[in-house]
């Protein structure tokens, strides 16, 4: 009478390992198609040293956009390797290599803060991206690396409870992604114009793709992480907030005090 009943305790029982699996496999690929799209981004200062579309290196800020990409690019491999490291076992290196990574996100967040202020200041005033003057497109990439800033500093906080560090960095990953994002001519050019670009601007990739990686993760883990909901949910707001605050006369005096 009880073999109904049994037999789905042992059903139970046999996939209750493979979720923690699942989910390792998931960050893997999340890891890898992340920095895969940050290389096509990219491309034309990874393969010939230039900004996009194809223009020189401002020269007053080129030292900084040197460090600062060759951080991110570092940050980007090492995301790569540490479920991958997990993956095989090696929580030992795994920790290790998170501590040379919170000195490295340190890094990444002070240099994306001077490339931001810095290329605002020599931008030409007459400039428009996604419709904003440079003093009012500072808001967008201040905004993501406060993002990848707050992200990372609760992955850290959290780095012995797997189930919070794990989406917390994803998500300061999606926080910079759009840097790339935008540059890459077949995703951008979906949405702008459109009333997404309109409320979400460069932003708006970003938080498609992590609309897909929230399904994907509860295709496979069959369960779902209300973390990188609540997470997610605070990057769909701040990327709203963000565009409109940026053409305010309050962000432009704030600007202002900045670029002083």
């Amino acid at each position: 009478m009880n073999s109904g009943p049994a037999l789905l305790f042992d059903k139970s029982q046999a996939e209750a390992p493979a979720s923690p699996k699942r989910a390792r496999l998931f960050y893997t690929g999340a890891a890898a198609l992340l920095l895969i799209l940050m290389l096509l981004g990219f491309q034309q200062f990874y393969l010939h040293g230039k900004a996009f579309p194809n223009r020189e290196l401002t020269p007053p800020i080129r030292t900084l956009l040197i460090l600062h990409g060759t951080a991110m690019s570092a940050w980007m491999l090492l995301f790569l390797v540490q479920p991958l490291l997990i993956v095989a076992g090696n929580r030992r290196v795994h920790m290790m290599l998170g501590r040379v990574g919170a000195v490295l996100a340190a890094c990444i967040v002070f240099l994306g803060l001077r490339v931001a202020i810095g290329a605002a200041q020599v931008n030409p005033p007459d400039m428009r991206l996604w419709g904003l003057a440079p003093k009012q497109f500072m808001a967008i990439p201040l905004a993501a690396i406060l993002l990848f800033a707050g992200f990372v500093f609760a992955g850290v906080w959290n780095r012995r409870r797997p189930e919070v560090h794990r989406p917390m960095m994803l998500l300061a990953v999606l926080a910079a992604i759009p840097a790339a994002l935008d540059r890459i001519d077949a995703i951008q050019s979906l949405y702008r114009g459109t009333v997404w670009g309109t409320i979400f601007g460069p932003f708006f990739s970003m938080l498609v793709i992590g609309l897909f990686f929230f399904v994907a993760k509860r295709l496979m883990t069959r369960s779902w992480d209300w973390r990188f909901a609540t997470g997610y949910t605070g990057l769909v707001v701040a990327s709203a907030l963000t565009m409109q605050l940026a053409a305010t006369s309050a962000w432009g005096h704030f600007a202002s005090f900045l670029l002083r």
